[in-house]
């Protein structure tokens, strides 16, 4: 067995004993009290189980075990103790939430019974949470994609705005910053109720008759809809849906988590109003400066970040090729429109499997140019005859 087991106890013959006992069986390490179990944790986790004695100086099992819980909540968590009182178990499982409570003296067979079970849930909890990573990486794979194809135009906006949002987080030190891009990636997901030509009217800064505002106005709600049946994508969804709205007042932000999802829901409206102004034709550096003013209670960081940040892929060789020879990885260097001015795929998207199927169907209608210019891999600039020889395989 791979997973390691860490044994906790304030006596060190205990702790030797246990070895003794189970070492063919198991992965042991131990530690001598709470505080250097919690060391151990840090420094040598993560651990499949860890087993506590309750009596311990400075720092009982309880105590112990509900920190062990905070640091790692995959952890399987097991209790051991000579005092087999009902007030000491109901603590311990209440507190803990541990997976089982033995009394001492235990014997090898109980115990190695307790922690081989401990290891099953421990590989069932694992197994459910990279199940569940694998299904909402997917899941935001998929509607990245569809957006993409339904409506360039907001999906090449949503992937400024990621760009946007990962240099602020970076900037800013935000300790975990997935949840923020995938906002900014989500964010115009609604988008994809409108039609075309009131995304390209917007972005160019044509006025909308009112019916239509109202139309566009909604997006982030529809954003919000769309996302609320996806686990753990419901702060994401309140972040899109807040992007244009006055958020709760201070009252309300009691704690962390709702800090954060007002944190996230201010940068969605910051890079929005960034990318608004850069399109107006002000600079980087002007566009940040006017922002600063207007969101005066934000870390000037998010500023900074904004100046320095050029969001347009740089540094790779351009290329003109005909749709047969894309193959993914590329990067359009151009927007391609159909001859009635119709936007197929937006400058700057990445080249995706759907994404040449799409430019192939155009291209067999005869509705967008045969030869479109690409920005290439990094490792296939180097080699100018590697991207055709990709493609042709492809094909």
């Amino acid at each position: 067995m791979d997973e390691k087991i860490l044994l906790v106890d304030d006596e060190t013959a205990v702790l030797q004993g246990y070895q003794r006992l189970l070492r063919n069986d198991f992965v042991l390490e131990t530690a001598i009290g709470g505080a250097a179990g919690l060391s151990a944790l840090a420094q040598k986790g993560p651990y499949a189980v860890v087993v506590s004695d309750m009596r311990m100086p400075e720092m009982d099992g309880i105590q112990f075990l509900s920190k062990v819980k905070a640091a790692s909540p995959e952890t399987i968590r097991v209790m051991l103790t000579g005092n087999a009182d009902l007030e000491t178990a109901v603590n311990a499982v209440n507190d803990g939430n541990i997976f089982r409570f033995l009394t001492k003296p235990c014997t090898k067979e109980t115990l190695g019974k307790t922690l081989t079970a401990a290891l099953l849930q421990y590989r069932l909890v694992t197994a459910e949470k990279d199940l569940l990573e694998r299904t909402l990486k997917g899941s935001i794979h998929v509607l990245t994609e569809v957006l993409s194809l339904v409506n360039p135009a907001a999906f090449s906006r949503a992937a400024r705005l990621r760009q946007y949002m990962a240099h602020i987080a970076k900037a800013i030190g935000i300790a975990n910053p997935w949840r923020f891009e995938v906002a900014a990636m989500m964010s115009q997901l609604g988008c994809v109720t409108l039609h075309p030509e009131t995304i390209d009217a917007v972005y160019s800064g044509r006025e909308l008759l009112p019916e239509e505002q109202a139309r566009y106005d909604a997006h982030p709600e529809v954003a919000r809809d769309l996302l609320a049946s996806i686990p753990r994508l419901e702060p994401i969804g309140w972040m899109i849906a807040h992007q244009n709205q006055p958020l709760p007042g201070d009252d309300v932000m009691i704690d962390r988590e709702t800090a954060d999802l007002r944190l996230g829901a201010e940068l969605l409206r910051v890079t929005l109003n960034f990318d608004d102004l850069l399109r107006k034709g002000l600079s980087r550096t002007e566009s940040a400066h006017k922002l600063s003013r207007q969101y005066k209670d934000l870390d000037a960081r998010v500023f900074t970040a904004l100046v320095e940040l050029d969001p347009e892929i740089s540094g790779r060789a351009v290329r003109s090729c005909s749709i047969e020879q894309l193959t993914t990885g590329m990067v359009l260097d151009q927007e391609v429109r159909t001859k009635d001015g119709m936007l197929i795929v937006a400058k700057g998207q990445e080249i995706t499997l759907a994404v040449i199927a799409k430019l192939k169907n155009f291209s067999k209608k005869g509705t967008v140019p045969e030869t479109i210019a690409v920005t290439l891999p990094k490792d296939a600039a180097s080699a100018p005859g590697k991207a055709a020889t990709a493609a042709a395989a492809n094909n």
